[in-house]
């Protein structure tokens, strides 16, 4: 008996069994007990009928079964896993379709069931975005769920080796992902992003680089792919947040509520108000001191890499967005946004609750210079479209507020205003003068801003300049802020050690509750501290390529700012062309910042072209008429103190100096004229700081006379300007040795005086215990002090010694030598007289108090004098001091110097000195009772001593004596008696009361040039 054979199905009948497989449905009752999550659809079935239709599912009723599919509640299962089930079952049918015979039928098949699957995707879309439509059937949200997805289709193997993975057991059958976001209507898919990206921000809130953010980061990355994800992160409420948070002001508020502001909060850098977890400094850094330097190495290594992953992730983001045209102006706007609500963090406190993190604005920083890399090569026609109207005109945060480096706001406001009253060329910018700068000592003035070109206002900048300006602002209120707070963390950690030594070693003094609890506190802060410092360290000192990078954007700047004024030239045009005058003053303060951080980073360096940097500092350095602040132009000057070959350990260094023709001509006049300006304008700044300043660029002097060539053009400038910027050098180092070695010998005899206190036990024990730990606090500070001071006296001392072997006419003008004369008089008398017992400490080196060396330098000084002095107005000077002269104290000098022995020759021409001053002293008590009682109109008003050579002052009408009046100017130019503006080509000869004092002395038979003719007091 033949098989029966199977009935053959019609197309509908197959279309039928396979869509209800794929929906899990059913239009007929069925059998008990029913299969799994089968849904009979009895509702949907007796309506069909009562349309006279089979009960057969089609493509045309797909969507109707769908829809009474999903509105069953409770469901059987959750929706959302519902759908993605069905979405795999089509991928499962149309994998057996493909083998279906009947070419016809398979076409049909194969259609209705890519229509399910689209109706599905789209019901998902639907589903997510408003999950109130439809039951969702548990407790996850179906964003979650979507989420999760996208975690597990981003996920690398690594992900879940500690156990924190975000993609959960759900997973996403092939394709799923793409298709869902890909070539679907903004309508559809905006609802969905809304809430995908709220849920995306949250998996990364307050996570730390050793948390797992990378998951969310490349979730993210995964999204703006697609252009209509991209266009929903940028349209999202929370790309730039609009409301306000109690207590937190709007930077902190934009970091918190926006979407990337949760992405760039991811720092090693700790955010003590919005803690992230794990905690890298207790995690890496705890108890740092007493761990392993190989743990830390390791340490440093681990927070670099996964910063880094941070960084690239973050820079794609970006990068994918702005290529997009739909979604770039909203990229530029966010940046924009962040500089706008943070500018407070330029400044030095700067207040948590109200700013973003340092963190965030350091990943920024990182992303804005990976934006720049396209054009940081400097090819001029790169730089070409940066242009400096952008400063005045751009439409996104202000930049004319900003510090300018020649201009005032008020001065940009009113070239802005003259330019849209189209009478650019008449603004009174170009019509006024520079505020008055401080007086330097080549006598130049600040000059106007020269018209330069007229900057226009442009409706659209091009994105590199865009770019270009932003990324400075960012790179201020980020990686410069994040140094600086660096450098006064560890200044901070610093004291915090010197108490804690202090507080530690009272207590064998009689400790007191109070000062137990000072220590405890101490020890928790030094462990803060040193924490932050290290976490500091780790993101960005110890990231070489971040730190290449950020040199790399600066010397763009350098370079471009070089083309404002004509490129790389020397001397500068007369004026200040605008276009460099409205330039930001902190562009170069931050150049300079990094310079010098970066400098003292072993081979940070090495692969940096210094060229351009040290143009600009040449170039810039001497001109007041350019770089108004005297204190960013000595920062150019610690620069090349850092770059110093014995300092710097680079061997390419050298070249600079030595070999680098702009460095060849002018770096030696511009660093005395620089040393001279840091005097005038010594009142805008710390009292400190000069001495800094001016230490730095005596170091780099006495290098630089070791380079043949920089030595010739000392000599040259010593000899052409003796009565400008060299003299005025001179006088002010006279000037800080005298201050300097003055207050440290008085401090190291306040140091004496406690140690003796402390020394006598008895009496100190007996003290209250709050009195002997102020005495100790104040003994801790003292010798801090003292040994700044003695430190920076000993370098101003041998650098004196140098000079005066090297060069010593200038010291013997009239306007200096009395003036050196009596400086060597009072050290000598210091370290020689009575009083030099009183300085023997414990431990003078300590202090950097080296009396001996001192003493030998003191002498070599007189003696280099005194052998360029071929007129014997030296050993009259030296006579004529009545605050410190004493003729045995040369005697006494010698005795010292043969004992510790001094060089025999200088010891021998040091005697024989004093003896000259002993003899021009017996003469002018011979002049002195010669001349008998002197008229009060010959006396120096200042001095009162006969003038030689009287001038009146133009503006006070008064005579005074050529010499004294001129040594009055080389520290302040003004006049002595009513303060106007004093310059040494302003002083008229007063020829006629000249003769009256030369037949004065001719009368009392004195010789106009007898010594001791100018030393008769009234």
């Amino acid at each position: 008996m033949a098989a029966a054979t199977k009935p053959q199905r019609s197309p509908d009948e197959i279309e039928d069994i396979i869509l209800r497989k794929i929906l899990l449905v059913s239009l007929f009752e069925p059998p008990s007990p029913p299969p799994p999550q089968l849904v009979y659809l009895e509702q949907t079935a007796a309506e069909l009928l009562s349309e006279s239709k089979p009960l057969l599912l089609s493509a045309d009723t797909t969507e109707r079964v769908l829809i009474d599919r999903l509105s069953v509640s409770p469901p059987p299962q959750p929706t959302f896993r519902y759908l993605l089930s069905c979405y795999s079952r089509c991928l499962d049918e149309l994998k057996k379709i493909s083998s279906m015979r009947d070419p016809a039928v398979r076409s049909r098949i194969e259609k209705s069931v890519k229509n399910a699957r689209k109706l599905i995707l789209s019901y998902l879309r639907i589903h997510v975005g408003n999950p109130e439509l439809f039951s969702s059937g548990g407790p996850i949200e179906p964003v979650s769920d979507l989420l999760s997805l996208i975690f597990a289709e981003v996920s690398g193997p690594m992900d879940g080796f500690t156990g924190n993975s975000l993609g959960g057991n759900l997973t996403a059958p092939p394709g799923f992902i793409e298709e869902f976001f890909k070539d679907v209507d903004a309508e559809s898919l905006d609802p969905v992003m809304v809430g995908l990206y709220e849920k995306l921000k949250q998996s990364v809130e307050r996570v730390s680089p050793l948390g797992n953010f990378q998951q969310p980061l490349r979730a993210l990355g995964f999204l703006v792919r697609f252009p209509h994800c991209a266009k929903a992160l940028v349209n999202h409420p929370r790309w730039i947040p609009k409301e306000s948070l109690m207590f937190l002001g709007e930077g902190r508020v934009f970091e918190l509520s926006s979407i990337m502001g949760a992405f760039l909060h991811v720092s090693a850098i700790p955010d003590r108000q919005f803690k992230s977890q794990p905690d890298v400094g207790q995690q890496c850094f705890s108890e740092s001191s007493s761990r392993r330097p190989a743990d830390l190495l390791s340490s440093f290594t681990t927070i670099k890499t996964v910063v880094n992953i941070l960084y690239d992730g973050l820079g794609d983001v970006f990068l994918n967005l702005l290529k997009n045209v739909e979604t770039r102006e909203k990229v530029l706007e966010y940046v924009a946004e962040a500089i706008k609500r943070n500018n407070a963090r330029s400044g030095i406190q700067v207040d948590p609750l109200s700013c973003a993190s340092s963190g965030m604005f350091v990943n920024l920083s990182a992303v804005m210079l990976k934006l720049c890399e396209p054009f940081l090569d400097g090819s001029d026609t790169k730089r070409e479209k940066v242009d400096p109207s952008y400063i005045l005109y751009n439409n996104r945060f202000d930049i004319r507020q900003l510090t300018a480096v020649n201009a005032s706001s008020e001065e940009i406001s009113a070239y802005i205003e003259a330019a849209k009253n189209e009478k650019t060329e008449d603004t009174s910018l170009d019509c006024r003068r520079m505020e008055s700068q401080e007086a330097s000592s080549s006598g130049s003035n600040a000059d106007t801003p020269s018209r330069g070109k007229t900057l226009i206002k442009k409706d659209k900048y091009s994105f590199i300049c865009e770019c270009f300006f932003m990324t400075a602002r960012v790179l201020n209120l980020g990686l410069i802020k994040a140094l600086s707070d660096f450098k006064h963390i560890a200044k901070a950690l610093a004291n915090m050690e010197d108490d804690l030594e202090t507080y530690r070693g009272m207590r064998g003094q009689g400790a007191s509750p109070q000062l137990e609890e000072d220590i405890k506190r101490l020890e928790k802060e030094i462990e803060m501290y040193s924490q932050e410092r290290l976490c500091i360290e780790a993101q960005i000192l110890r990231d070489g390529d971040f730190l290449q990078r950020a040199l790399s954007f600066y010397r763009l700047v350098i370079v471009w700012s070089m083309d404002q004024v004509g490129g790389v030239k020397m001397p500068l045009p007369s004026s200040c062309p605008r276009e460099f005058a409205f330039i930001p003053e902190h562009f170069f303060d931050d150049a300079m910042d990094l310079l010098i951080i970066t400098s003292r980073i072993p081979r940070a360096l090495d692969a940096v072209v210094l060229d351009d940097f040290l143009n600009f500092i040449i170039m810039f350095m001497a001109s007041s008429s350019y770089i108004k602040n005297p204190y960013l132009r000595a920062k150019m000057v610690e620069v090349l103190n850092c770059w110093l070959p014995q300092r710097s350990g680079l061997s390419a260094i050298a070249s600079l100096f030595e070999g680098h023709q702009l460095s060849l001509d002018y770096l030696v006049i511009n660093l005395l004229k620089l040393y001279v300006d840091i005097g005038f304008s010594s009142s805008n700044t710390q009292f400190f700081d000069r001495f800094n300043i001016r230490h730095n660029i005596a170091e780099l002097l006495e290098y630089l006379w070791e380079v043949p060539s920089h030595r010739n053009a000392l000599r040259q400038i010593a000899k052409e300007e003796e009565k400008g910027v060299y003299l005025n050098f001179l006088n002010f180092l006279i000037n800080d040795s005298i201050y300097l070695l003055d207050e440290s010998l008085n401090k190291i005899l306040e140091l004496k005086q406690i140690e003796a206190e402390m020394a006598n036990t008895a009496e100190w024990e007996r003290r209250p215990v709050q009195e002997r730990e102020e005495r100790t606090r104040t003994f801790h500070s003292s010798e801090n002090i003292a040994r700044y001071e003695m430190k920076l006296a000993n370098e101003d001392v041998a650098m004196l010694s140098f000079t005066a072997e090297q060069i010593p006419a200038p010291f013997l003008l009239p306007e200096m030598v009395d003036r050196v004369a009596s400086m060597l008089n009072y050290f000598l008398f210091q370290l020689a007289g009575p009083q030099r017992k009183s300085l023997n400490v414990k431990d003078p080196e300590k202090y950097e108090f080296k009396p001996k060396q001192l003493l030998k330098q003191i002498a070599e000084i007189y003696v280099h004098i005194a052998r360029g002095d071929k007129e014997g107005v030296f050993a009259e000077a030296i006579s004529k001091d009545g605050r410190s002269y004493n003729e045995q104290l040369f005697a006494t000098a010698a005795s010292i110097l043969w004992k510790i022995g001094a060089d025999a020759r200088v010891i021998e021409e040091f005697v024989q000195l004093g003896a000259k001053a002993k003899a021009a002293a017996s003469q002018a008590m011979d002049t002195e009772a010669a001349l008998g009682e002197i008229p009060d109109e010959f006396l120096d008003p200042i001095q009162c001593t006969l003038m030689k050579d009287p001038v009146i002052l133009p503006s006070s009408r008064m005579s005074v004596d050529r010499a004294v009046i001129q040594r009055h100017l080389l520290s302040d130019n003004t006049d002595p008696f009513n303060r106007s503006h004093l310059t040494q080509d302003m002083l008229i000869p007063n020829t006629e009361l000249k003769l009256q004092i030369e037949e004065f002395l001719r009368t009392h038979k004195v010789p106009s040039s007898s010594s001791g003719v100018d030393d008769m007091a009234e």
